[in-house]
């Protein structure tokens, strides 16, 4: 009942996918990557507002990639986000929702290089941080997995860094 096993479609993607689809303006076609995919929700609803569209899913877990969706099983592995197994810039737009941060901070750079390395133009990363002693707390009794929690200004720096050209957002508990 917990983790991935409590984890359940709900369609809480399709309002979402619906904005990504245009505010990045993503053709009929587009080539969708989500690193972090988990049972493929997104992916889910990605094919049924583009059902031209080529997706594909990455994530850590065994357990999410063998109980995700029957629609999006054929299109999803077990993998990690350090090392994506695609040729460079194949991807329209590629996700990475709560994912990045789970790794040690020079891993964080080298996902968000593997990240920019398979997109083409638009990404999309979210990440754990604070922008005070507060949140930063707040977030340190949270949070179970991250391994990289950090301040948005030193979540900025590392993107430079990486030659991250996304677009970011942060989760601040």
């Amino acid at each position: 009942d917990q983790g991935y096993g409590g984890y359940r479609y709900d369609g809480r993607w399709v309002p979402v996918v619906k904005r990504i689809i245009e505010h990045y303006s993503l053709p009929p076609d587009a080539r969708i990557l989500d690193v972090g995919c988990g049972k493929g929700f997104f992916l889910h609803d990605v094919k049924a507002a583009l059902p031209n569209s080529s997706v594909a899913g990455i994530d850590i877990a065994r357990y999410a990639i063998e109980n995700a969706m029957d629609d999006v099983k054929p299109f999803v592995i077990v993998c990690d986000c350090r090392a994506l197994p695609y040729a460079d810039h194949v991807f329209d737009f590629v996700l990475s929702i709560t994912t990045i941060h789970n790794v040690h901070y020079s891993d964080c750079k080298k996902a968000l290089q593997e990240i920019e390395r398979v997109g083409k133009k638009h990404k999309f990363v979210v990440v754990d941080a604070y922008r005070n002693e507060e949140e930063k707390e707040r977030l340190y009794k949270w949070n179970l997995t991250a391994q990289t929690m950090m301040h948005v200004d030193d979540w900025k720096e590392l993107f430079k860094e990486a030659g991250y050209t996304g677009d970011y957002y942060w989760f601040i508990a």
